[in-house]
């Protein structure tokens, strides 16, 4: 044991969790722990609002498959954090928020910038704790680690008040750290496994949804040999894009409410569904009593409390993906079910790809987003890493840009926050700085957070900004003129501002193009010149994002065209 201040306790702390990154905004409840980072091997990269912190520390994680590492300082500070926390939270991203508070003696008085920021956070965090001396400073870190970083995988928050940060004590760093009641097995219980092999095997129209738990588990490898194994369709959930290849020819594309043609009708014909690593959250299923109700559902979870919550499954397998798919992999090998053909439940599939098949280009002024997302996959380098906004963006990038491996395209999915892709890029640079970094955008989520131009200029993080820019909300506005009668509201954002001149104020290029070929030309260049870059499409205000399934619907309800 040796005796030295919290903060210098826990700056030795993030050292020996190996972390090189963390994501913040400083102020006065911090100004000891900065004081430490200074001259430290932790680079400290400055945001220009907390959100954009914790975001940045989201895509880090996601880019990384490592915990991501946000701080800011007590009151609004850390409320501000809190969209970034409950969106990684819920999206099972692990990062780790430290927040500065008043002193001990001062909670509860409602000191300056004093909030209960445990309280808030309660249910955005998979664990938060306050420090109440500079001793438990040490086992905090360790704990938030090791919380964030297994089992289901979520966001921490520790709250650091000043005078733990300031006093000194004996300090003790812990090697290891466990807690009473949060006891993990990854290794699922074997006469589960038995139940789905033995299904899997009868099934005559299997299909397959990965979710972002394959992609946590690195278990990509038995996915694909579960799907050729099986000659089963795979579709995904927004969350499991990249799990599988969009060239494998068993991938049927999304799955849900702006899911594919033949992935949501795959999925209500299966006679087997087997889930990997999904929540079956309501945009994944549509309308829960329709969810194909003659099916048997297979359901693997790391999290017992997601199977059975939104829909009923015959089979629950509760562990690890990775581990879960090679135990069921093994049992089919000795129960002989190596099917070498399913001619006709791929003629399905076929069949479904045809009906459902994009429409050609129409005669428009505007450049059309399904083209400029094939354009954009046509430009970059395959291992070209790209996060989206929330909104139509979102969803044509989900639907028309190609993904070839995991951990490639991010997406805030349970949350739905706007304004995440952006900083979410830069965290995914910092992490990956060898590839590109590009985030797919609306005008109006990229307006919520663009201040984050200085970081990538400041800090050295070039990110590539396309705009899909139909100068509305354009998912609100899509559903009010299909449901609303097209009464708009709240949703036409006018002119301002020009997003070529704003990235120019901030020391980035900003490029406006008229054509698919002036598009290509300026990401190449921006690929070509590690540049941060804001590429500004202007596309129609009336184009909306299909298929989709309206509210209240199930997946067999499927638009096509308005």
């Amino acid at each position: 044991m040796v005796e030295m201040s919290g903060a210098k306790a826990f700056v030795k702390s993030l050292e020996r969790e190996n972390v090189d990154i963390m994501f913040g905004v400083t102020g006065g409840a911090v100004l000891p722990v900065c004081d430490e980072l200074y001259g430290s091997d932790v680079r400290f990269v400055m945001a220009r609002h907390e959100q954009g912190a914790s975001h940045m520390a989201d895509g880090y994680a996601r880019a990384s498959g490592r915990v991501g590492v946000c701080m800011a300082t007590s009151g609004p500070g850390a409320t501000n954090l809190v969209t970034g926390i409950a969106t990684a939270n819920i999206d099972s991203s692990p990062i780790v928020a430290f927040t500065g508070q008043v002193p001990i003696n001062m909670v509860g008085t409602d000191a300056f910038q004093e909030v209960d920021i445990i309280g808030i956070t309660a249910s955005a965090t998979k664990y938060n704790i306050q420090v109440r001396r500079p001793s438990e400073i040490p086992h905090a870190v360790k704990s938030s680690f090791y919380i964030a970083s297994t089992g289901r995988q979520g966001a921490v928050l520790v709250d650091l008040p000043k005078d733990t940060q300031v006093n000194s004590e004996d300090m003790e760093f812990p090697d290891e750290v466990s807690f009473r009641g949060y006891n993990l097995n990854p290794v699922p219980n074997a006469r589960e496994m038995d139940w789905a092999s033995t299904l899997l095997g009868k099934a005559k129209r299997p299909v397959i949804m990965a979710g972002g738990g394959v992609i946590a588990a690195n278990a990509s490898e038995e996915l694909y040999k579960m799907a050729d194994m099986l000659v089963s369709p795979v579709v995904t959930t927004l969350m499991g894009k990249g799990s599988i290849s969009s060239e494998h020819p068993l991938f049927a594309g999304l799955c849900g409410m702006h899911g594919t043609g033949e992935a949501n009708m795959l999925v209500s014909e299966a006679d087997v569904l087997l889930v990997v690593g999904a929540r079956m959250s309501d945009r994944t299923t549509a309308k829960a009593e329709d969810f194909n109700p003659g099916c048997k559902i297979i359901h693997i979870d790391i999290d017992s409390s997601e199977i059975d919550k939104n829909i009923e499954t015959v089979t629950r397998v509760v562990g690890d993906a990775k581990l879960s798919l090679q135990g069921i992999l093994q049992r089919m090998e000795k129960m002989g079910s190596n099917r070498k053909t399913n001619g006709a439940w791929l003629e399905k599939l076929a069949t479904f790809r045809k009906e459902y098949s994009v429409p050609e280009p129409y005669g428009n002024p505007h450049l059309r987003a399904p083209e400029v997302m094939k354009a954009l996959r046509r430009t970059l380098p395959r291992d070209a890493l790209v996060t989206t906004e929330v909104g139509q963006n979102q969803m044509w990038a989900a639907l028309y840009f190609d993904s070839y491996a995991p951990r490639t395209f991010f997406s805030s999915g349970g949350l739905g926050t706007m304004g995440w892709g952006f900083p979410a890029a830069i965290g995914a640079k910092a992490a990956r700085p060898d590839v590109p970094v590009v985030d797919i955008a609306g005008d109006g989520s990229f307006g919520m957070t663009e201040n984050s131009l200085a970081t990538c200029v400041e800090e050295n993080l070039p990110v590539i900004v396309v705009i899909l820019n139909n100068r509305m909300l354009g998912m609100v506005a899509q559903w009010q003129r299909l449901f609303y009668d097209r009464r708009y509201m709240a949703v036409e954002l006018g002119k301002q501002p020009d997003f070529v001149k704003l990235a120019e104020a901030y020391g980035a290029v900003g490029v406006r193009p008229e054509s698919i070929e002036e598009f290509e030309k300026a990401v190449s260049i921006a690929v070509k010149d590690d540049a941060t870059t804001v590429i500004d499409v202007m596309i129609d205000p009336e184009e909306n994002v299909f298929p989709m399934v309206p509210p209240g619907r199930g997946l067999k309800d499927i638009l096509v065209e308005a």
